[in-house]
């Protein structure tokens, strides 16, 4: 077959897709005149189509091939944002001043303080403080001269460029938060604590050792270097196999269709409540984060507490899943689980909960269900999700038009995102924590940091269909159609303001994914009895909050549907801070809700369970 049939033959088939995406509404670039017809009348296309859809193929296989090498980050978009800083920064001599200024002022006071320090040797707190967060510096060992002053030095740079690339008038402020967040990730490279020189606790270790923690790092180095090009997990992950030390709890999978199983777990009461959970967790990641180690398990605890519940383990999509759209997550995910739950439970009411993105999902479901009169919702619990996007913390500074289109164009080229790519984006979030801390701990120290369950369940990430993903960052995060009336089911628009079930939505402080005054926003959005809880933790370690865990604490208040609204500041100060775990709190409200404890139902409503496959199933192990 000649190039030019090739090339004509997938212009032929991007035509047809552009075409099948207008007629469903689907958002997308335009479609080209008499694309459609072309395309599925099996004639040849006009000479212009064909050329206009050979050259958007050349695009996309271009950008496909950039983000290969800057793991999926649009260039455009990053340079854009740094257009707009420089030009009006250029254009703004009295910032320039101030800046001028600021840098001679701080030149002073790291003079003044190495002076003082020299002059009289004592130690102090130096003439800046790191951030809460930032622990790089916290050791006795930065106190002493010259890595004192290292690090204050580095310290008063970064707050400096932090300065620099702020408060710029005429800078938009994404651009704004884009150029400040690329700043900071650049100066965290060249941070003292990254070397062995600058470091005096890896120069402590290695002149105590020899230099063993050097050679013991760069194995650790090795070693992982070769696991990632292998595709392996991280060392120690073999340790928490899925089905023996993680989703571990007895059940079966009782309903499997081309995207999900559902999973419903064994009684571990002699009664249970008549109403059943059904849990829709996110499909970024596999389902056992609420089913990890029998001691932090939600699930276990849930079937501990009387409750039957049912869990959606997500499909782990390749490329011959491109295709699925979001809609489809929803009729194959959360309604196609409740259909299978009203089979083996009939005329139960079903109290649904939904994790971060799989919380979303579910809102869109239970408006949808709403408008259609489907009132089998009994309850609806969203935890660490969202459905106004407008403030979703430094993961909106991955998404704008260049940016999306540039993920598009990547995902086209594959047929779904890759899960190191989409792991490397939240890496970025907390790269102190979760890539600079590991740089120091692993490898100039030679410590390997024990593996947990949570860390191994993180590694064990899944892809993302091309379709589903484009549609999801396009109309909640770019276009935040859902908090606006205008995300669309079936060709009709919905609005979590139609679900009349009560909601019980759980916020984490220190979430990076969806931050927890995004989260809260759901009562606005809601027109019904919120119950707002706030835990302490991030996004995943939060959730995963079981009684005895130490340092656990929340705050929670309930917001009746007629009562007014407090924004997030009058609601930390009307809420009582009380020590624990949250799930006793949920598990009361869910059982509040709840008719009396009565016989358990058959296990997939079936007389003779042992014809079902053993819970964990099968997607779960899905490479």
């Amino acid at each position: 077959m000649s190039a030019s049939v090739r090339v004509k033959e997938a212009a032929l088939k991007v035509a047809a897709r552009r075409a099948e995406d207008s007629a469903n509404g689907k958002e997308g670039r335009p479609v080209p005149p008499d694309a459609t017809e072309s395309a599925f009348d099996g004639y040849d296309a006009p000479e212009s189509t064909t050329i206009d859809a050979a050259a958007e193929i050349i695009d996309r296989a271009w950008h496909a091939n950039i983000a290969r090498f800057t793991g999926g980050l649009s260039p455009g978009a990053l340079a854009s944002a740094y257009f707009d800083w420089i030009v009006h920064l250029a254009a703004a001599p009295g910032k320039q001043g101030q800046l001028v200024q600021k840098s001679a002022r701080k030149a002073a006071r790291l003079s003044a303080y190495v002076t003082r320090r020299m002059l009289d040797g004592a130690q102090d707190d130096g003439c800046i403080t790191p951030l809460p967060q930032d622990r790089r510096f916290r050791s006795d060992a930065w106190r002493r001269p010259p890595f004192n002053f290292i690090a204050q030095s580095f310290l008063l740079t970064q707050q400096w460029w932090h300065n620099a690339t702020t408060g710029v008038p005429g800078v938009s402020e994404k651009n704004e938060r884009i150029v400040e967040f690329a700043s900071r990730q650049v100066l965290d490279i060249f941070s003292p604590s990254n070397f062995v020189l600058t470091n005096p606790e890896v120069l402590n270790a290695t002149m105590r050792e020899g230099g063993l923690n050097l050679v013991r790092g760069f194995r650790n180095f090795v070693e992982d270097w070769s696991r990632q090009i292998a595709g392996a997990p991280p060392v120690g992950a073999e340790r928490f196999v899925v089905g023996r030390d993680v989703a571990a709890t007895p059940g079966k999978v009782v309903f499997r269709n081309r995207l999900i199983e559902l999973i419903q777990y064994a009684p571990a009461t002699e009664k249970v409540r008549p109403e059943p959970i059904l849990i829709t967790p996110a499909w970024i990641m596999k389902y056992y984060v609420l089913d990890l180690s029998p001691r932090n398990s939600l699930v276990k605890y849930l079937v501990e507490q009387g409750f039957t519940v049912f869990m959606i383990s997500w499909k782990n999509p390749g490329v011959e899943d491109r295709d699925l759209g979001f809609d489809d997550y929803r009729k194959l995910g959360v309604m196609a689980a409740l259909d299978a739950i009203g089979a083996i439970m009939p005329g139960a009411g079903v109290h649904a909960a939904g994790y971060c993105l799989g919380g979303t999902l579910l809102s869109i479901a239970a408006a949808a269900m709403a408008c259609d009169g489907d009132e089998r919702l009994k309850s609806v619990s969203l935890l660490a999700a969202q459905q106004d996007f407008t403030e979703a913390g430094e993961l909106t500074l991955f998404i704008n038009e260049s940016q999306v289109d540039f993920l598009e164009d990547m995902m086209w080229g594959q047929g779904y995102l890759d899960s190191k790519q989409m792991a490397g984006a939240f890496q970025l979030l907390r790269s102190n924590d979760l890539i600079w801390s590991k740089v120091q701990r692993e490898y100039l120290l030679g410590q390997r940091e024990p593996m947990t369950d949570l860390m191994a369940w993180n590694a064990d990430a899944t892809r993302m269909p091309y379709r589903m993903h484009s549609e999801y960052l396009r109309s909640l995060f770019l276009h935040n159609d859902l908090a606006e009336g205008r995300f669309r089911v079936e060709g009709a628009p919905v609005a979590v303001s139609d679900i009349r079930a009560p909601i019980f939505a759980v916020g984490t402080t220190n979430d990076h994914v969806a931050p927890w005054r995004s989260a809260f926003k759901v009562h606005l959005l809601a027109d019904t009895s919120v119950t707002f809880l706030l835990t302490n933790g991030g996004h995943n370690a939060g959730i995963v909050s079981e009684p005895g865990h130490a340092g656990r604490k929340y705050r929670l208040r309930t917001t009746p549907a007629d009562a007014e609204y407090l924004d997030p500041v009058a609601w930390l100060a009307a809420s009582e801070e009380k020590q624990g775990s949250w799930w006793p709190e949920w598990a009361r409200w869910l059982a509040e809700r709840s008719g009396p404890p009565e016989a358990p139902p058959p296990m997939g409503g079936v007389a003779d369970p042992s014809e079902l496959v053993d819970a964990p199933g099968e997607y779960v192990h899905m490479r």
